[in-house]
């Protein structure tokens, strides 16, 4: 029996949750009958790569605090997402805390009265590098979907860029926009 295409839908991942909701991953794969669950990585400062840095409207050099965590779908490795926060929004917030955020970082935003209202997505392709390759079980030929979404709050500031790395095997990327 063929597994059933994964529908990834962005507007979830933005919004904050309320006190008791599952993080939006969990919630997600469930509506569809699925088992979502994640592993935080690390958490700690970086310098971020130059197109992170500029899409955060940084200037190079300057730190920010980035969540690594590995996604899994249904006990298996589907996604690396690395979310990178300025150091002036993030620092001495729970998103700079090495463990699990309640509510996820959208909540967190929200409270910092940075709610994300506005997102630009690039989607891209790619030969996965070696790590990719072992974090999430790939063959030595495959490629990797790289999804970088940022998020930017009422005044238009971006407030994260989350890279995020895809098994693209049965994945479909679902927009709905408003104008």
């Amino acid at each position: 029996m063929d597994e059933p295409t994964w529908v990834d839908v962005s507007a979830p991942y933005l919004t904050a949750r309320a006190a008791g909701q599952p993080d939006a991953w969990t919630d997600e794969t469930a509506k569809q009958g699925r088992k979502g669950t994640q592993r935080l990585r690390e958490v700690v400062q970086v310098v971020p790569p130059e197109d992170v840095a500029r899409a955060l409207d940084l200037p190079t050099g300057d730190p920010v605090v980035v969540r690594r965590r590995t996604m899994f779908l249904d006990d298996r490795p589907y996604e690396l997402t690395d979310s990178y926060y300025p150091l002036a929004i993030a620092g001495g917030t729970p998103l700079a805390e090495p463990r699990k955020v309640r509510g996820g970082a959208p909540t967190v935003l929200a409270e910092l009265g940075r709610q994300p209202r506005k997102i630009r997505e690039d989607v891209s392709t790619r030969p996965a590098t070696a790590e990719e390759r072992e974090l999430l079980e790939l063959g030595e030929d495959q490629w990797v979907l790289v999804l970088m979404r940022t998020a930017m709050a009422e005044d238009g500031a971006p407030v994260e860029v989350s890279v995020m790395t895809m098994v693209p095997t049965d994945r479909r990327l679902s927009y709905e926009l408003s104008l």
